[in-house]
C-alpha cells in the first residue's frame, strides 16, 4: 500500500535529516524531485536518496531558478534543510513561493530553529542533543555523557518530525487550500520527545544523575549483561510479572521477587544478575529465554540482525544490497493472512 501517490514533493538535496524526511514520504508512495547542483554526484550509494527523481540545476542562474519555479508551481509540499536565510538569499523563500503556489507546504529542516541566538550557528547531533539537556542523562555514571550515533536528534528529533508535520500540514492544505510553513528544528523534537522524562523529573520519579533510574541502565533489571562469549544480552525486566520470569529464568534468589524497587539492594542484585550471565554463552541464555516471556533477548550484531528471522521484513534488497525497508507497513484493512489471537504463554 502507498498513501502518498497523490503528493508531489520538491526537496533540495542536503544531508541527514531532511533527505531521511523525504525518503521516508517517498518510501510510502510520494513523488519526490530531488533538486541537485550541477557538480553533485547523483549516484550518492547512502540508502537515504532512494525513491527520487533527480534533477540538476544550477539555482544561481535565471534558467536554474525558473526551472525550479516551474517545478514549485505543481508541488504539494517543498522540503528544505539549509541555514536560516540561505533559500531567502535564492529568492526561494516562503514570502516568494507564495506567490508561485499558495497552497504548498514549505517544510524547513534545521538544528536550532529558525529563530534565537544560536539559529545561525552550524551543529551536529550531538551539539544539539546537548542543548536538550538529553545528552546528560546518558551513559555511564562516572564518563562523560555518551552520545547514541546520531539517531535521536538528527532522525528523531529531526526527520521524523519533518515528515510528520509535512502531513499534518498537507491535510489541513487540501481541507483549506492554504499553505503553511512546517518549522522543524532538532532541538524542538528532541525536548518534544523526551516529554516523558520531562514529566518524571518534575514528579520527582527521574534522578537527573546518568544510571540512576530505571530506564537509563541504572535498574539491574533493564540494563546489558555480558555473557561467557564476550556478547551481550539485553534485559527489559521492568514489570513485575517479567522480572519473576527473569528471577526464574536465571535461578536467582527468590527473595529478589519482593524487593524489585529497592534501589539500596540493586547493586547486589547487578552483581548477581551478571555473575550468572557470565557462566554461558550467549546462545545458551537464548535457547533459555527463547519460551519464557521476561524481555530478555540478545544484542545483536548488525550483520546477525539482518538474518534475524523476526527482522525479515525490516530489510530489503535493492540493486543486489540489503537495506533497511520502508515503515511502518501499511496493508489493507482486510487481510488473507491476519494474525490469529495471542495465546497467553504460561508463567
Amino acid at each position: 500500500m502507498k498513501p502518498l501517490t497523490s503528493i508531489k514533493i520538491i526537496e533540495f538535496a542536503g544531508l541527514g535529516p531532511a533527505p531521511f524526511a523525504a525518503m521516508t514520504l517517498a518510501d510510502l508512495g510520494a513523488n519526490v524531485t530531488r533538486i541537485t547542483r550541477l557538480a553533485e554526484n547523483c549516484e550518492s550509494p547512502t540508502f537515504l536518496n532512494r525513491r527520487r527523481t533527480v534533477v540538476q540545476l544550477d539555482l544561481k542562474s535565471e534558467a536554474g531558478l525558473a526551472a525550479v519555479r516551474k517545478l514549485i508551481k505543481g508541488a504539494d509540499v517543498l522540503i528544505e534543510g539549509f541555514r536560516p536565510g540561505k533559500m531567502e538569499g535564492l529568492g526561494l523563500g516562503p514570502n516568494d513561493v507564495a506567490t508561485i503556489n499558495s497552497r504548498i507546504i514549505y517544510a524547513r529542516m534545521t538544528g536550532w530553529g529558525q529563530r534565537g541566538p544560536m539559529a545561525m550557528l552550524a551543529g551536529h547531533d550531538i551539539n544539539y542533543l546537548g542543548l536538550t539537556g538529553m545528552l546528560s542523562l546518558m551513559g555511564e555514571a562516572d564518563r562523560p555523557p555518551l552520545a547514541p550515533m546520531n539517531l535521536v536528534a538528527d532522525f528523531g528529533g529531526g526527520g521524523m518530525y519533518l515528515a510528520f508535520g509535512v502531513l499534518a500540514a498537507v491535510i489541513q492544505a487540501r481541507e483549506t487550500g492554504t499553505g503553511q510553513v512546517v518549522d522543524a528544528g532538532m532541538v524542538h523534537g528532541v525536548t518534544h520527545l523526551a516529554s516523558m522524562i520531562h514529566a518524571w523529573i518534575e514528579s520527582g520519579r527521574w534522578h537527573t544523575g546518568r544510571q540512576e533510574n530505571l530506564l537509563d541502565g541504572g535498574a539491574p533489571f533493564y540494563r546489558c549483561y555480558e555473557t561467557a562469549d564476550g556478547r551481550y544480552m539485553a534485559v527489559g525486566s521492568l514489570e513485575p510479572v517479567f522480572f519473576r520470569a527473569l528471577v526464574g529464568g536465571l535461578e536467582l534468589d527468590l527473595s529478589y521477587l519482593d524487593r524489585q524497587m529497592d534501589r539500596e539492594i540493586w547493586p547486589a542484585m547487578r552483581r548477581d544478575i551478571a555473575s550468572v550471565f557470565l557462566k554461558e554463552p550467549r546462545e545458551y541464555w537464548v535457547e533459555v529465554f527463547t519460551d519464557i516471556d521476561a524481555c530478555v533477548t540478545p544484542v545483536l550484531s548488525v550483520d546477525e540482525a539482518k538474518t534475524h528471522p523476526q527482522l525479515a521484513d525490516s530489510f530489503m534488497m535493492r540493486d543486489g544490497i540489503l537495506e533497511p525497508a520502508p515503515a511502518p507497513h501499511i496493508r489493507p484493512l482486510v487481510q488473507k493472512d491476519a494474525c490469529a489471537p495471542v495465546k497467553e504463554r504460561a508463567p
